[in-house]
């Protein structure tokens, strides 16, 4: 039992229905056939001869079947992925050199060796510190650079690789003149046959027919004789176990960008894997055993000369669509591009790099997000301008600093927000003990000697300052006729060291102006702070209560002026939460 726990296959397999044999068989054939040029597409984006693409599309889908959460995720060579994995060992060696291929091998087991230790020690919430626009904005800009890379291929022209899109533009630019034309109209047909299929059915594996159509029209009229940039020879077999290069120089130096593809890949995984489990009831996605799941993959595969892995969108969405029941389907889409190693290789040799252009091209196309920019224009447009600005940083500096300004943005924004949270002054909406806002409700009642503020955040050193210079600039709005401060406490969960000298201060400034300080809704931990803190016995117990609307009683009935010498456990039995 224990260890049906840690192998997902040992959950579902002894449960295995003959009835989803069939639903999983189709999907894995279609799966299977999507990412054969795929694979050797995503290889070519990452700076890896084609062979590699391949086998990164085999070795982790299996291993990803046997420990994966997500019965329809399908795992193998990412567009976005291979693009930071070509940008970061580019730096390093030169694109698909032998010590290229040893440092993308190397790198796909330092991936997987960090997702591991991310799922071992439960640290898959760090991706929630990457914002949603950071995430658009990189996604985005990462396209663009995927596809602008592709422009070369495309219009058979060489054009040197960059991170940069002004830099390819500008080379395109240059080297305008010598287009090749018929390169150009082959391309150009894949990506509107590729668009096509697409809006029939997205069933249809349109990039392996786009494929072998190409494949065929080169074969059939010689055109590679004419000019025509073809894939040329491709290995045959099933990749070799090798041990990779656990050099700690080039570890060290890796490092880094290992990191980064770890979090982005297990972003990428678990944000398809949630999207997609909602329209199942009969599992659950665990964060933690997927980034296991991950890491296993990549390390495992990176002995079978694969680069580092995660899921693909569109492929588990028609993994999905197909009818996926189980991760039996990614075990047949593994079985067919074993074969594919053992049997077709050569039938690639004619493929037109113009047609894997306009596969690329069409994949990075679907990574655009222009939803979230148009709706963030009507709601938020700080985080539109984050958007844009990692958009921006990603395209015209790079990837990997694209990235970086990623996390540092989202940070600085979480900090930022939390340091000037929410405040509002409240009212009595008219028969009824509740209290509004009073810039949303235009009808609440406003009593000239009473000050109701509701802080709409946990109350901690980095936001103490502007809670007390609200609470300030408040009452001076208020003016010479304020008698009573309530403080509404109900999203105070607990007080650091900071938050106690805060409302000490805040409690002595209005003390010396004759204004009595009162508290509405605090929880146990937090009066469990004012008592340790002995605050409690200057703010007293009998200026706190249950509600607001106890507290305003109170002043009205001039209750306050009366002493009443609560011990803490006389209080805690009355406002015990």
């Amino acid at each position: 039992m224990h260890l049906k726990q840690h192998i997902p296959i040992l959950q579902w397999l002894p449960n295995y229905k003959k009835a989803w044999l069939k639903n999983d068989l189709f999907a894995g054939l279609t799966i299977g056939v999507i990412l054969i040029p795929q694979g050797i597409a995503y290889a070519i984006i990452a700076g890896l001869p084609p062979i590699y693409g391949l086998y990164t599309a085999m070795i982790p889908q299996i291993v990803y079947a046997i420990l994966g959460t997500s019965r329809q995720l399908s795992v193998g060579p990412a567009a976005m992925d291979s693009l930071i994995v070509a940008s970061g060992i580019s730096v390093l060696a030169a694109t698909g050199s032998e010590h290229f291929i040893v440092l993308a091998i190397l790198l796909a087991f330092m991936v997987g060796f960090f997702q591991l230790l991310f799922g071992l020690f439960h640290l898959g919430f760090l991706v929630n510190f990457l914002s949603k626009p950071v995430i658009s904005g990189f996604t985005s800009g990462s396209a663009v650079i995927i596809a602008v890379n592709q422009l070369g291929n495309l219009f058979g022209i060489q054009v040197d690789r960059s991170n940069q899109m002004h830099i390819l533009l500008i080379d395109i630019i240059h080297k305008f003149s010598e287009i090749h034309w018929p390169t150009a109209l082959i391309g150009l047909a894949g990506i509107i046959m590729l668009l096509a299929f697409k809006n029939i059915n997205k069933k249809i594996p349109a990039a392996l027919l786009v494929v072998v159509l190409g494949i065929l029209i080169v074969y059939a009229f010689k055109l590679d004789q004419a000019g025509i940039m073809i894939l040329g020879e491709i290995p045959r077999g099933l990749p070799k176990f090798i041990i990779p290069s656990f050099d700690m120089a080039l570890m060290e130096e890796l490092s880094g960008l290992a990191l980064t593809l770890g979090l982005i890949g297990f972003m990428e995984a678990i944000s398809i894997a949630k999207s997609v489990e909602v329209k199942h009831n009969s599992y659950q996605v665990n964060a933690n055993k997927e980034l296991i799941a991950l890491g296993f993959g990549n390390m495992v595969g990176s002995f079978f000369q694969t680069y580092p892995a995660t899921a693909g969108f569109a492929r588990t969405a028609v993994n999905d669509q197909s009818g996926a029941k189980t991760p039996l389907s990614s075990l047949i889409a593994a079985l067919i591009i074993a074969l594919s190693l053992l049997f077709l290789t050569p039938t690639f040799f004619f493929l037109p790099k113009a047609i894997l252009a306009a596969i690329i091209i069409v994949a990075a196309f679907g990574l655009l997000d222009f939803s979230m920019p148009k709706n963030l224009l009507s709601y938020n447009r700080r985080d539109l301008i984050i958007l844009n600005t990692t958009l921006l940083i990603t395209i015209f500096v790079g990837i990997k600093e694209g990235i970086l300004f990623g996390i540092v943005l989202s940070l600085a924004m979480l900090i930022y927000k939390s340091t000037k949270p929410h405040m509002a002054v409240l009212g009595n909406v008219p028969g009824t003990h509740f209290y509004r806002n009073i810039n949303r409700f235009d009808d609440v009642i406003i009593e000239e000697e009473i000050l109701i503020v509701r802080f709409d955040a946990q109350l901690y050193f980095a936001n103490t300052q502007y809670f007390k210079d609200k609470l300030k600039e408040f009452s001076l709005e208020k003016g010479p006729s304020l008698k009573l401060l309530i403080i509404d406490a109900e999203s105070l969960n607990a007080l650091d060291s900071s938050a106690v000298y805060a409302l000490e201060e805040v409690h002595d400034y209005f003390s010396s102006r004759d204004i009595t300080l009162a508290f509405a809704g605090l929880k146990g931990p937090v009066r469990d702070a004012l008592v340790k803190s002995k605050l409690m016995k200057k703010i007293r117990y009998d200026h706190c209560f249950m509600s607001i609307q106890e507290a305003v009683d109170c002043y009205k009935e001039n209750c306050f002026e009366l002493p009443k010498p609560y011990s803490y456990q006389e209080y805690t039995k009355q406002s015990n939460r």
